[in-house]
């Protein structure tokens, strides 16, 4: 009696681990994908080390949440809010301090709800000048296209955002915007929930004929704080390419992901 009792404990326990490891990849899969249908709140933090002449420091808080809608039986409405919170010293000259919001920008992405073979989605993305501080905005208003497309396959993404986008409004003083930003990003994820992976982001400022180019390896894992599904997520940021005077010798990224799964 006592080992079958024990036995069927054990079955119990294995069966709970298995478990545990296809929600955490399942989980994981869905955040390599930006317009999967999944709700979650990342906080990533951005500190750059060495910037400029003065080297300086740089901090930024990026608020990110997501949040899917469904429009009909056949179409997704993925929303996205990326608001920075920034703190830097000896970057506009030695020893001065500038910190507060910076300005925000906000997509939707309209996507099939099924799609096998090829995610994708486009809608616009609006930049809000909410910057408190006058280096930290553009005081315009703006917007513009904005796209995605990715793979997934046997625990691997590969795939790309874009966005284009153009000032409409705002402070006649300041300069006009014509931004692009290119994210192509590749993941692997095991069935635990860990991952490895890798992206860039490539601003491009027509206006100002500069690029700032950053590459941001990470490692990353799912896991639960109480009741709360999480993703840590944490690795170095690499400043390939910055406007003359504005690079960075080196930075570290580190992710807080709190997801409400369905």
């Amino acid at each position: 009696m006592n080992k079958f009792l024990l036995s069927l404990s054990l079955i119990f326990f294995s069966a709970g681990i298995a478990s545990a490891q296809d929600d955490a990849a399942e989980l994981a899969k869905k955040l390599a994908n930006p317009i999967a249908s999944l709700i979650s709140v990342p906080f990533q933090n951005n500190t750059d080390y060495g910037i400029g002449e003065f080297n300086g420091t740089r901090n930024t808080m990026n608020i990110q949440p997501v949040i899917p809608i469904s429009i009909s039986k056949d179409w997704n409405m993925i929303t996205r809010v990326v608001l920075p919170v920034v703190t830097q010293y000896s970057i506009t000259a030695p020893g001065e301090k500038q910190s507060g919001l910076g300005d925000a920008v906000m997509s939707a992405f309209f996507s099939p709800a099924n799609s096998e073979k090829l995610t994708w989605g486009v809608g616009p993305a609006l930049l809000i000048p909410t910057g408190t501080n006058d280096f930290l905005t553009t005081e315009k208003f703006g917007m513009g296209p904005t796209a995605i497309a990715l793979k997934q396959v046997n625990g691997w993404t590969i795939g790309a955002l874009v966005n284009q986008i153009w000032s409409v409004a705002g402070n006649a003083d300041r300069p006009d915007v014509s931004q692009m930003f290119v994210q192509p990003f590749v993941n692997y994820n095991w069935k635990s929930g860990a991952g490895i992976g890798a992206n860039m982001e490539w601003t491009q400022n027509w206006e100002a004929s500069t690029a700032t180019v950053w590459l941001n390896p990470t490692i990353s894992a799912v896991t639960s704080l109480g009741k709360q599904k999480t993703q840590f997520v944490v690795g170095p940021r690499l400043n390939l390419a910055a406007p003359d005077g504005g690079k960075a010798d080196w930075g570290w990224r580190a992710v807080v992901i709190f997801l409400f799964p369905k």
